[in-house]
């Protein structure tokens, strides 16, 4: 069972790195997005790409009820630590209960 449990362990820190790099997108593209960008620009259009799919049912939601401020990047931020800390962690501690062992 210790293979299953190191195979979990693996997932898991592969998801956290994901997540991660994925955090570092939003916020790249949301300082970008301040500067008025040249929508042409190839890496202006992979960074709103990347990230448009996740901050587009945010937008939907709450709209622009605070104003011009785009609050979208800091909600799907905050759902991703939220992730982060919860089924990751939730995973490396099963992981470690189906190996037997204890967790650090």
């Amino acid at each position: 069972m210790f293979i299953f449990g190191n195979f979990i362990i693996a997932i898991a820190n592969i998801l956290d790195i994901i997540l991660d790099i994925y955090k570092w997108i939003i916020i790249i593209a949301a300082v970008i997005s301040w500067m008025n960008p040249d929508p042409y620009n190839p890496v202006v259009r992979f960074l709103y790409a990347i990230t448009e799919p996740a901050l587009r049912p945010i937008r939907r939601i709450i709209g622009f009820r605070l104003g011009p401020v785009d609050i979208s990047p800091i909600i799907v931020i905050l759902a991703i630590i939220f992730i982060q800390r919860f089924l990751i962690g939730s995973l490396i501690e099963l992981a470690y209960k189906m190996k037997g062992g204890v967790l650090l």
